[in-house]
């Protein structure tokens, strides 16, 4: 692949907490019909132990990771405050140089300083890779010039069991008879907690009296579909594919 073909191909980010289910459909995607000349350039996690960063690391080819958590970044840096974490995050995302960056089981609330910095209007300084581990790229000016898309996944409807743990509030809001339907959506990600536009909503069905373990096998299976259809939606508004017939390889 030549220099320019890399420097076409679109670009993302992908952050995470847990096991990493929806960055493996991200993965298994990257660079088939469902996600066309697209590559994974940086997982980034707030928990070491995330399982989703081995498996970032053992993909072919492997993709650059990088850790950073709120509680040891504030007690390495005496004097920073959460505001200051979600700019070293966004410091490490835009090093990357993603086109767009995906929350896929992030457990962290963004602020508006991450968003802003990301959308261009909020100007940062380097200052180094902080008390994070990363073997991320390190570019020495992190500055966006176009607005980044970020993205999240959430296991509701929209409107419906906003913040954490949504899947057990609405199992069990549906065996009380309280909501009569359930999903899943992937949206604009804004400073009110999962309040941005949706971009792919889809209902999943349930029974009553079925196990929450079988609802969530089920739900996740919707997720790892709409995660990867509603990140090629976004990727084609920034960065379309030349068309059809002009080989960008």
């Amino acid at each position: 692949m030549s220099s320019d073909s890399a420097a076409s191909r679109r670009r993302l980010a992908v952050l995470i907490s847990g096991s990493g289910t929806n960055l493996q459909a991200l993965i298994d995607a990257q660079n088939t019909p469902a996600l066309p000349d697209t590559s994974i350039v940086l997982v980034l996690s707030n928990r070491k132990a995330a399982h989703g960063l081995v498996r970032a690391s053992t993909a072919s080819p492997p993709i650059p990771t990088a850790y950073l958590a709120l509680q040891p970044y504030l007690r390495h840096n005496p004097g920073k405050t959460r505001e200051d974490y979600d700019l070293e995050l966004a410091r490490v995302v835009l090093r990357a140089q993603p086109d767009v960056v995906v929350l896929a089981g992030w457990m962290h609330i963004v602020s508006e300083l991450f968003l802003e910095a990301l959308r261009g209007s909020q100007r940062i300084e380097d200052e180094g890779q902080g008390s994070g581990e990363t073997n991320s790229n390190d570019d020495e000016n992190p500055v966006s010039t176009d607005p980044i898309p970020v993205i999240n996944i959430h296991p509701a409807l929209p409107g419906q069991f906003d913040g954490a743990n949504a899947i057990q509030r609405g199992y069990e809001a549906f065996q009380r008879g309280e909501v009569d339907r359930l999903g899943v959506m992937v949206h604009r990600v804004v400073a009110e907690v999962d309040r941005g536009e949706p971009l792919i909503v889809r209902e999943v069905p349930i029974e009553k009296g079925e196990s929450i373990e079988v609802y969530e096998e089920r739900l996740h299976r919707v997720e790892w579909e709409i995660i990867v259809q509603a990140t090629r939606k976004v990727l084609d508004e920034v960065k379309p594919l030349p068309p059809e017939g002009i080989d960008s390889v």
